[in-house]
Formats: structure tokens, C-alpha cells, sequence
């Protein structure tokens, strides 16, 4: 899998995250009313879907006259490689670090400790049978 060249800037990602969360193509009424909370305009709107096509995250196709935008990169794959890239930059690659800065900063529950526990247990018994 090759690395993405560039990390989504928040105002694009949430764009993003409308035409993933679609499942199939979207013109830009379907964005500007998912993101209505905005108060974008139709032109911030289409600067930001130019930006995602330049550097390869969103294509389109004419339908009369819409422009139906659709990814090019999947969001599970986008994901994985923003939080190995946050996880080198912040926590120098460490899981252990990343965890413990939650920890020490009280942004995780017993809920969360026991979900991760149950995680690991499950991973190490997933290794197991592979």
C-alpha cells in the first residue's frame, strides 16, 4: 500500500467525510446540505472539491449539469495512514506512548482501559490461529 502524499486539511476532510459517508456519487447540493452548519458558500464549497481533486482524493463525472463527485481513496485506508502518520509524528511510532499520554491526561475511562485490554487479549488470540 503506498503512502498518501498528503494529509487532508480539516475543513476538506469534513468534505471528505460527506462523500464517504454517501456511498456513492454526490453533487454539491448533497454536500452543502450535509455541512449546512457551515454557512459556506457554493464557491468555498467548489474550491475545497478542487483542492481534493488536484492531489487525488475525489474525481467527478458530468450528469447534465452536476458535477457528481466520488473518492478515490478510501476512508479506511486514508485513516489507517493519518493515524500511523500522527502516531509516528507525536508519539515518535509508540503505541505505548500514545497511550500513556491519554492515560496520565485522564482521557481514558475504565470503560476504554477494558476495551483495549479485551482488544489485546483478542489480537494476541487472533495471532494464535493465523
Amino acid at each position: 500500500m503506498s503512502k498518501l502524499k498528503n494529509r487532508i486539511p480539516d475543513s476538506e476532510l469534513e468534505v471528505m467525510m460527506v462523500i464517504w459517508d454517501a456511498g456513492e456519487p454526490v453533487n454539491t447540493d448533497h454536500i452543502l446540505e450535509r455541512l449546512s452548519n457551515k454557512d459556506w458558500t457554493r464557491q468555498t464549497l467548489l474550491k475545497l472539491l478542487s483542492r481534493l481533486e488536484e492531489r487525488g482524493f475525489v474525481t467527478y463525472y458530468k450528469d447534465g449539469k452536476y458535477k457528481m463527485y466520488s473518492p478515490t481513496v478510501r476512508r479506511e485506508k486514508y485513516l489507517k495512514e493519518e493515524s500511523k502518520s500522527f502516531l509516528d509524528r507525536m508519539h515518535f511510532g509508540s503505541v505505548t506512548n500514545l497511550v500513556a499520554t491519554l492515560y496520565n491526561g485522564n482521557a481514558l475511562s475504565d470503560s476504554d482501559l477494558a476495551e483495549l485490554e479485551t482488544y489485546i487479549k483478542e489480537t494476541r488470540e487472533g495471532d494464535k490461529d493465523a
